[in-house]
């Protein structure tokens, strides 16, 4: 049996067998548009910004110690990488929330072979949007207080060097709470309860999350991955026995 930081890649994988099925293809067709749309604006600002924001990033050296620029300028690079990365994504996630939400459902029915949700209609995916987007507000109320933290460590000298790998573990962790949390909302599961039953199955949480990290920072093959962690999610939800914490949430409502 591998081992649970490793099921990631496998999850990924087959999400994306999933989504490129037939059955699956129009769920992914409108979001990849308006992903699409996005990212091409944000690469466009990010050529034109780059060089400023390094600049704005890099810490002030003492003549003695310029040498040390050509090790300290890479980590900055990776940083700003990683706060464009995350800008991206947030937002793309924010618009394409509604429709992430019903290509999970969609999915699931797939993987279960049965289907307990609602017949698709215009008017279904309307009534999801204003749940969908206030989880969204949620994961984003969760995000925003610690980006700013590592932003402000950011500025910091010296201590601004370990930045870049604190984005880089905070980024895997909100990459598995940014996807998994599509199947569980489906499944009305509270947020602090979602983060319990993720903090419980941690090494399987940021193996997956740090596989969509990954992929989701190669340009343009992003587009596609983002639906593919989506189905990835939501194999990972019913495999991992996410309707347990559901049923537990249900007796607690009880108790």
């Amino acid at each position: 049996m591998p081992a649970p930081v490793l099921s990631g890649p496998q999850y990924l994988r087959e999400g994306l067998k999933l989504v490129l099925s037939p059955g699956l293809r129009l769920f992914v067709l409108l979001p990849l548009t308006i992903n699409l749309v996005l990212f091409g604006g944000l690469i466009y600002l990010a050529m034109h910004q780059f060089g400023m924001w390094i600049d704005t990033f890099m810490p002030e050296l003492p003549t003695w110690l310029s040498f040390l620029n050509y090790i300290i300028w890479p980590l900055f690079v990776a940083l700003v990488i990683l706060m464009v990365f995350f800008t991206f994504t947030m937002i793309a996630n924010v618009i394409a929330a509604p429709f992430n939400g019903f290509l999970a459902e969609k999915v699931e029915v797939v993987l279960r072979g049965t289907d307990d949700f609602p017949t698709f209609s215009w008017a279904e995916l309307a009534e999801m949007v204003p749940r969908t987007l206030g989880r969204e507000m949620r994961k984003l109320g969760y995000f925003l207080p610690r980006a700013l933290g590592l932003l402000i460590l950011s500025f910091i000298p010296v201590v601004n060097v370990i930045a870049a790998p604190l984005w880089l573990l905070f980024g895997v962790w909100m990459m598995a709470i940014q996807y998994i949390d599509y199947p569980a909302d489906n499944h009305k599961l509270g947020w602090n309860e979602m983060l319990a039953w993720l903090r419980a199955k941690r090494w399987q949480s940021l193996g997956f999350g740090g596989i969509v990290y990954l992929v989701l920072l190669i340009p343009f093959v992003n587009l596609l991955m983002m639906p593919a962690a989506v189905a990835g999610a939501t194999l990972f939800w019913v495999r991992e026995g996410g309707h347990v914490a559901v049923e537990q949430q249900a007796t607690g409502r009880k108790g």
